[in-house]
C-alpha cells in the first residue's frame, strides 16, 4: 500500500480534542432526539461529525456513553443558566416569575430537550439514573428552589408547605406539555399554537398559574 492511500484511510487526528468532543455530542443530541436511543446509530453519528466511529468509541466508550453524555449536556446546559439567572437578589415572587418564564422559553428554544427527556421518560430514566453528574445537577436545582420557598415564606408572599420537588415538576410539566403535545393540539382544534402570539399566551398563562398557585 502506498504512504498516501494509508494516510488517506487512518482516522484524522486533531489538536482540539474538547472542540471533537463537542461536535459529537452536538451531533449525536439531534440523532438521539430525533430516533430515540433504539433508533439512533453510531455509524450515522460519525457520518455527520468530522471524526470516525472509532474515535467515537474511544472518547465515551460505545453509544450507552455517549447517550449519557448527550444527557449529561442537555440537562447542564439548563442548569448552568438557570445558576445565572440570579434569583437570590430578587424578590422571591419576582424571582419565581423568572425562573418560570426561562423554562418555558428554554424548552420552546430547545425542543430537543423535551425529546430528550420524553425519550428518557419511555426507557423507564435507565440511562439518567447512572449519572451522577444528573442527579447532581438536578439536587442543586431543588437546594435552589428550596431556599426559594423559605425566603417567601418568611416574607409572606409563598404558602407554606411546599414541597421543592412537588414545585419543580408542576414547573416542569406544564412548560413541557406547550411541545410535547403541540402538533396533537394544533391538529385537534385547528389552531397554530408555535405562532409568536399563541406562544406569548401561553407563556403568561404558565406563569400565572404557577404565581397564583404560590401565593399566601
Amino acid at each position: 500500500m502506498k504512504q498516501a492511500e494509508r494516510r488517506r484511510r487512518a482516522p484524522q487526528r486533531t489538536n482540539d480534542p474538547e472542540g471533537t468532543r463537542r461536535d459529537i455530542v452536538d451531533i449525536a443530541t439531534r440523532e438521539f432526539a430525533e430516533k430515540g436511543y433504539s433508533g439512533a446509530r453510531v455509524d450515522e453519528i460519525a457520518a455527520r461529525t468530522k471524526t470516525s466511529k472509532r474515535m467515537i468509541y474511544y472518547y465515551f466508550g460505545g453509544k450507552e456513553g455517549l447517550y449519557i453524555a448527550v444527557l449529561e449536556n442537555a440537562y447542564g446546559r439548563i442548569r448552568t443558566i438557570e445558576g445565572s439567572l440570579d434569583l437570590e437578589h430578587q424578590a422571591p415572587d419576582e424571582a419565581l416569575r423568572r425562573l418560570v418564564a426561562f423554562t418555558f422559553d428554554y424548552q420552546n428554544a430547545h425542543p430537543e430537550f423535551v425529546r430528550l427527556v420524553m425519550n428518557e421518560n419511555i426507557l423507564n430514566g435507565v440511562y439518567l439514573g447512572r449519572s451522577k453528574a444528573i442527579r447532581r445537577l438536578n439536587n442543586a436545582v431543588i437546594d435552589g428552589l428550596r431556599e426559594l420557598l423559605a425566603r417567601g415564606e418568611k416574607a409572606g408572599v409563598f404558602r407554606r408547605a411546599i414541597d421543592p420537588v412537588s414545585l419543580h415538576m408542576s414547573i416542569s410539566a406544564l412548560c413541557i406539555f406547550n411541545i410535547a403535545n403541540r402538533a396533537t393540539f394544533s391538529t385537534i382544534f385547528k389552531r397554530d399554537m408555535a405562532s409568536p402570539r399563541a406562544l406569548a399566551a401561553r407563556r403568561g398563562e404558565v406563569v400565572d398559574i404557577i404565581s397564583r398557585y404560590m401565593a399566601a
